[in-house]
């Protein structure tokens, strides 16, 4: 290891250490100074490290912490970046705390969540393994761009690695397509037929062909664009899939129950999660733990047994009150919320937040893509709402259906707070991503729940 890698170690734990004592989460800013000092950091501390990372529009956490949680099942040394911090300063911070002073890993392998806008940058630097791509869907357009812009930013980090093993969303018609420019092995899931049965929504982020430009037909869908696409002009069509979710046996307000099936066997599989892109999730996850050298048995198995990432249908309870958090950030992750929520029974108080920080977007149009007429068909009772932008959302609300006198507005999040934990009923929080932190926070202090970066 040269000097100035030695430098930059030394300069990213200065400000961590900085930042831990003003009780700043030190996630991502030690290592953007750290890249500043040496900008291939990340490629000399990464270099005897097994990398299994993880990009995508939607799912990246929860699929990763499945992944961590079958390495860890099977006795793997393994780390991985829990809080979120996914661009390549965040990376670097994560390589730099599980490095030694002179830059030797100090475990074997590591899981890592990529952001889809870094992916081009930090998969080459770290070349991972296996790199698991989840879905694509419109999200962030003030950041992102229009969803090919996400497409060919995630196929040139891809082409920076042409030995890793790709594991592909087969229904996912962007990303199964990306096996036409990649060199790399490709191994794909999916959801079987019988999980089919989702209606065409009425903006889709793939209705026509990616090769020719004609629309799609569909077999089956699942939700969104997923689904059994198929050109009918150019013969682009789903792949066949090396893990297929073949049926669905059983879900509830806290998992689902299905059967997946390999080349090696057929096993039923208790998803710790409710909701049916937590299956998308798990198959991935499965898929990725099996190109890493995992058997199927021990694969699948993983599932049923991780912490779901913070933020994500994350659970709480206080004062005698049940809080599950359930992020949102885009019109397709939005619809399949709205879904989970009304296929509970019983009554529950939905507290919908929604912040227009640049790390959420500061387009906040992507609410009136979302379905929230079908939340309002379902649900009759009080809906709260909070957040920067609290004002639009219960205008959303009110054009959606729910009637204005049933909409409470509660900006203040320590009243939010308040408000909720004096229900004699389950709270669904569903936040925008700094609503989320911020309220989280908030929350695990008084849970004693640890904070996002432990």
């Amino acid at each position: 290891m040269n000097l100035r890698a030695f430098l930059a170690i030394i300069v990213c734990r200065c400000v961590k250490l900085a930042a831990r004592i003003l009780h700043r989460g030190g996630t991502a800013m030690p290592g953007r100074f750290a890249v500043k000092v040496c900008p291939d950091l990340p490629a000399i501390l990464a270099k005897d490290v097994h990398i299994i990372m993880v990009t995508g529009t939607n799912g990246k956490t929860t699929t990763s912490r499945i992944v961590e949680q079958g390495l860890l099942d099977a006795g793997a040394d393994c780390f991985a970046n829990r809080s979120g911090a996914n661009l390549l300063s965040g990376v670097t911070t994560l390589l730099v705390e599980n490095s030694t002073l002179f830059g030797k890993a100090k475990h074997d392998c590591a899981v890592i969540e990529c952001d889809e806008a870094a992916f081009r940058t930090v998969a080459p630097l770290v070349q991972p393994e296996v790199i698991l791509v989840t879905n694509l869907f419109r999200d962030q357009l003030d950041r992102y761009g229009e969803i090919t812009h996400t497409l060919t930013s995630i196929r040139d980090g891809i082409l920076g690695v042409p030995g890793a093993t790709v594991c592909l969303n087969a229904d996912c018609s962007l990303t199964a397509s990306l096996r036409d420019d990649i060199p790399n092995r490709c191994l794909f899931y999916g959801l079987g037929e019988a999980l089919g049965g989702g209606k065409a929504p009425a903006i889709s982020d793939a209705s026509h062909c990616i090769r020719c430009k004609a629309e799609y037909q569909y077999k089956y869908r699942t939700y969104g664009h997923l689904g059994y696409f198929v050109c009918p002009e150019c013969g682009y069509h789903r792949p066949d899939t090396d893990v297929t979710v073949t049926r669905l046996l059983g879900r509830d307000a806290d998992s689902s129950t299905v059967e997946i099936e390999t080349a090696e066997l057929t096993r039923t599989v208790r998803i710790n999660l409710p909701a049916e892109y937590n299956i998308y999730n798990a198959a991935g996850a499965a898929t990725a733990l099996m190109a890493f050298g995992m058997d199927a048995e021990a694969a699948l198995k993983c599932a049923e047994n991780f912490q779901c990432g913070f933020g994500r249908m994350e659970k709480f309870t206080l004062n005698g009150t049940d809080l599950r958090m359930i992020l949102v950030k885009n019109p397709a992750g939005c619809n399949q919320v709205i879904e989970y929520l009304n296929g509970l029974e019983g009554e529950f108080l939905p507290v919908f937040l929604l912040n227009d920080n640049p790390a959420d977007s500061t387009d906040i149009s992507w609410i009136w893509d979302a379905d929230y007429e079908k939340f309002a068909e379902h649900f009759s009772g009080e809906v709260v709402v909070s957040g920067i932008r609290a004002d639009d959302m219960a205008l959303r609300l009110k054009y959606a259906g729910v009637p204005a006198d049933a909409i409470a507005v509660e900006r203040d999040f320590d009243e939010l707070i308040r408000r909720v934990t004096e229900q004699d009923r389950p709270v669904f929080l569903i936040p925008t991503y700094t609503a989320m932190l911020d309220l989280r926070g908030r929350l695990a202090h008084l849970c004693g729940t640890r904070e996002f970066w432990e």
